[in-house]
């Protein structure tokens, strides 16, 4: 009795266990697409902030907002397309890896001139922005040159794919036209003997049965040619017109 007492025991805090883990494990994901929820949405209104510096702001300042809204999109665009291709083709980790690296650049620089987004002092401000700018471009160019390779690789597997199942529709479809092949194979050849002009196929044949060989001693004469036998006459069969007598 005090076993299966403790076999119960056992199997209840078992059920416990599992309940509180799965808990856990549920409220963590829940938290963690809150958190996604929240930074995409902080990262929107980011993003449409710096447009309308941009726009708004004449000179250095909105020039800076302007910087700062090419290398963020530059930088999540790459993001994007490197972790969507990871997921089909193993060899990216290495170009993940240098994304990385390159990452590290731009959260400096973007931390850089989002400082200098409330500098007071707009003639350095101005002296500066040349050495950012160059920054910028680099960091920019670097991360599109990285996403575009990604891109044309995964056009050109898309490609190879495509003709290798081009080639294996056309067999299939020569395969299950199977008859062409056979009747192509039992068509007769043509006669090599050419027709003289104004002969049709029955006349040559004609022409055939009335020439006789040489008749060795002995061989009996040829029998007479029997008529063939009539055909009946269908309706829409046109009647025979009768010969000229002039």
């Amino acid at each position: 009795m005090e076993t299966v007492i403790a076999v119960f025991a056992l199997l209840f805090l078992l059920l416990i266990g599992l309940g509180v883990y799965a808990t856990v494990k549920a409220v963590g994901a829940a938290r963690r697409g809150v958190d996604r929820t929240i930074t995409q949405a902080r990262r929107t209104v980011e993003d449409h902030t710096l447009r309308a510096k941009s726009f708004a702001q004449p000179g250095p300042a909105g020039e800076i907002a302007q910087l700062r809204l090419a290398l963020r999109t530059s930088m999540r665009a790459t993001q994007d397309a490197l972790h969507a291709g990871a997921a089909e083709d193993e060899s990216l980790k290495e170009s993940i890896g240098l994304f990385d690296r390159l990452s590290v650049h731009g959260r400096e620089l973007d931390a850089d001139l989002k400082r200098l987004e409330s500098e007071p002092d707009r003639a350095t401000l101005a002296a500066r922005l040349p050495g950012l700018r160059e920054r910028t471009e680099r960091i920019t160019r670097s991360a599109d040159a990285l996403r575009w390779a990604v891109r044309d690789r995964a056009r050109r597997f898309a490609d190879d794919d495509l003709g290798s199942l081009t080639a294996q529709i056309g067999i299939e479809a020569d395969a299950l036209r199977h008859w062409t092949r056979a009747d192509n194979a039992g068509t007769p050849p043509p006669s090599q003997e050419a027709p003289a002009a104004g002969e049709g196929p029955g006349v040559r044949q004609d022409r055939r049965r009335r020439t006789p060989g040489p008749r060795t001693a002995g061989e009996p004469a040829p029998q007479a040619i029997a008529s063939p036998p009539s055909r009946p006459a269908y309706p829409w069969q046109k009647k025979p017109r009768p010969e000229s007598t002039t």
